[in-house]
């Protein structure tokens, strides 16, 4: 277990505390603060600052959460250009509220990615750390919209539990069971999440080393398709990428 994650256990059992993380991964200093559960503010990293955004409590994402990220992330991109952006997650989902569905919460969603794709454009580094739990459409908002995301070992990723996914798909769940040990798709876990390559990297030790390592290296060009295949775990979508790319048939 990491120091970060050793020290959260102890402060907060069952959720990691962000505070003993942002001392790890920011040894040279933070100002990040929370406020009902959304983390904001800056951090330097190699004598660099940083913006922080992201998430605390498992909370899931609402209205509210993706356009205040989503604000962070513009009066980043207005205010200090080519800025690097570092975006905790931990999150429970989108929130299934009646009242976030009819405000119409995935165009709030889709106001963050587009934000998040801005400041991209504009030059800025995006980097996505899954430091506690990642599920459904809270992830895709947050984590898997950066340029890369990564996770520490004892984070909870998946799109759904299985026995939810039993339940929507009328597949038994001993059937999926079954498929989850043999395919990352089905299977829960930040190492079948880096098999498919939706996370870059699981990063142990020096979290502080491996942000460095992970700002460093110009990731905006989508290659996680590519990169799944390679690792086994997603065997069709760069294929078929290629195939409608080069308008060529499907082998």
């Amino acid at each position: 277990m990491t120091q970060a994650a050793t020290s959260a256990a102890q402060a907060a059992p069952g959720q990691v505390d962000w505070r003993a993380l942002a001392q790890t991964l920011f040894p040279q200093g933070q100002q990040i603060s929370e406020k009902d559960n959304f983390l904001s503010g800056t951090a330097q990293v190699d004598g660099a600052t940083v913006t922080v955004v992201g998430t605390t409590g498992h909370t899931p994402i609402g209205i509210e959460i993706a356009l205040a990220q989503a604000a962070a992330i513009l009066d980043t991109v207005r205010e200090h250009p080519g800025r690097a952006i570092v975006i905790l997650v931990d999150t429970q989902g989108q929130r299934l509220r009646h009242r976030d569905e009819m405000l119409g919460i995935n165009s709030y969603m889709a106001h963050l990615g587009k934000c998040v794709e801005l400041a991209r454009r504009q030059g800025h580094r995006v980097v996505g750390l899954v430091y506690d739990q990642a599920l459904s459409g809270g992830f895709i908002t947050s984590g898997l919209i950066a340029d890369a995301c990564y996770a520490l070992p004892e984070a909870t990723i998946r799109v759904m539990g299985l026995p939810a996914m039993a339940r929507i798909t009328k597949v038994p769940e001993e059937r999926l069971t079954e498929l989850a040990r043999s395919n990352p798709v089905f299977a829960p876990g930040p190492e079948n999440y880096q098999r498919m390559g939706g996370v870059a990297e699981i990063w142990n030790g020096d979290l502080a080393q491996a942000l460095r390592d992970a700002l460093s290296v110009d990731r905006s060009a989508d290659t996680r398709a590519a990169v799944g295949q390679q690792r086994g775990g997603r065997k069709w979508a760069q294929r078929v990428i290629e195939a409608v790319a080069n308008d060529a048939p499907l082998n």
